[in-house]
């Protein structure tokens, strides 16, 4: 009751702010700007500026700096002094990081904020102390939903523990497998994921779902997360667990979606483009000479892209539709290309390379183990799935021509990019690029 109360009291001190008042100019001001109206009132001063706008609370007026000719200010009257702020225009009018199409707007919204900040200070500062946000119907379907995957991915994982211990060659059984084993738990599966917050313009009244308060304002009230839709204030975002569970609906694409939004809208345990590409390459392409080094037509597997980005898990990549298998390893490769957060992540991309670096054989597999539990939990896993795959690919060498090695040339800047733009940084590390993911494949049963 006291919680909704104080909602409803800052929604009633918005309908209170003051209105804007706009001050004409009584004389036409030359080289007035285009984008400013009769409110402005040319090159004068603070103390006249405070003149014309005494005791009229609301009223505004836009003056030109006496010190600095060709900036502009906002003279704004509220709380019985008069408030001066630097104005800008880009295109839209701003003071700060909100932008408006009219000085009208700006003066609204600037004046409802001035006065729930006035009335209301305390209880704002104390907004995101008390959430209610793990009482409210999103958190609660959170929980419904982690609740069912997580009794899936339990019995995926040992099913996956068992078939690992099955294959595992007695002779590469050393301290790092088992302390890798001891790491590989459900935790790889239980996908956590931060919300991806945009600044949002809501229509009507709209409450934080964070702290269950009005969020006040004429535009830019608050944030959404696009991947799932939660609205909260930008005070309260920072706040928010990294729970975001993204809906399929918000999701538009496939390719070049984010890793772990596409798993988690998905509820899968990888993306599905890898899971349909490699099982249809191992079951009729492993033999192919050049596999994966061997280009498809680009206009077939722009047509792969497009079926998966319109069909999902359901689009037909078989050989009916496409025979030629350097298609579909075409479109495997183009998704790891497409991917805004490479597999092998940025955060973690310097790391791998400085472990490439290393001399010693046994250290430096330690160090790109050690590298490995850095990855954001999607990443790995799926990383670890394409791995086992190249292994696959390996084998049949006799038939594709296709080694470690020359996967290691072909994966490694698809894999992996380095943080900033530098044709010369990727053309210095391509070396150990391929050198990473070469190891990667050669030890997948030992460093996954």
């Amino acid at each position: 009751m006291i919680c909704t109360f104080l909602c409803l009291t800052v929604y009633q001190l918005q309908q209170e702010a003051p209105r804007p008042k706009r001050i004409i100019c009584p004389r036409e001001v030359e080289n007035r700007p285009k984008y400013y109206g009769r409110e402005f009132h040319g090159i004068i001063s603070r103390e006249q500026a405070d003149e014309i706008l005494a005791g009229v609370e609301g009223a505004y007026i836009l003056r030109e700096s006496q010190r600095q000719p060709g900036c502009y200010t906002l003279a704004l009257r509220f709380g019985n002094q008069t408030l001066n702020y630097r104005l800008f225009y880009d295109g839209k009018h701003f003071v700060g990081e909100k932008r408006f199409e009219s000085i009208h707007d700006l003066v609204t919204d600037g004046l409802i904020t001035l006065y729930i900040e006035t009335k209301a200070s305390e209880y704002i500062s104390k907004m995101t102390t008390n959430p209610i946000y793990e009482h409210i119907g999103y958190a609660t379907l959170l929980r419904e939903k982690v609740s069912r995957r997580l009794s899936r991915t339990k019995n995926e994982s040992r099913k996956a523990s068992v078939t690992s211990e099955e294959n595992t060659p007695v002779e590469k059984i050393t301290s790092l497998v088992r302390r890798a084993a001891l790491t590989q738990n459900d935790n790889h599966f239980n996908y956590e994921k931060a919300h991806n917050f945009k600044v949002h313009t809501f229509r009507g009244p709209h409450w934080c779902e964070y702290c269950a308060n009005f969020m006040w304002g004429l535009i830019a009230q608050g944030v959404r997360c696009s991947d799932c839709g939660l609205n909260v204030h930008k005070q309260c975002s920072k706040y928010v667990p990294n729970d975001c569970q993204p809906d399929l609906k918000r999701i538009k694409r496939v390719y070049c979606c984010d890793l772990t939004t596409l798993v988690k809208a998905h509820n899968t345990q990888r993306p599905m483009v890898v899971d349909s590409c490699i099982r249809e390459i191992e079951a009729r392409g492993l033999k192919s000479e050049g596999l994966y080094r061997v280009s498809g037509f680009t206009e077939h597997i722009e047509d792969v892209k497009m079926a998966f980005d319109r069909d999902g898990d359901k689009a037909d990549i078989s050989a009916s539709i496409y025979p030629d298998i350097n298609i579909i390893a075409g479109a495997l490769k183009l998704y790891f290309r497409d991917l805004p957060i490479p597999v092998i992540t940025y955060d973690t991309y310097s790391k791998f390379i400085e472990a490439a670096k290393i001399s010693n054989p046994d250290e430096r597999l330690e160090a790109i183990h050690e590298v490995l539990m850095l990855l954001p939990a999607a990443h790995y896993e799926t990383l670890r799935y394409l791995m086992i795959h190249l292994k696959k690919v390996t084998l049949h060498e006799k038939e594709n021509f296709m080694n470690a090695e020359n996967l290691g040339i072909v994966f490694g800047p698809t894999l992996m990019r380095p943080p900033e733009d530098s044709t010369l940084a990727t053309l210095n590390d391509m070396r150990y690029q391929k050198l990473i993911v070469q190891i990667l494949i050669e030890n997948e049963d030992v460093l996954f």
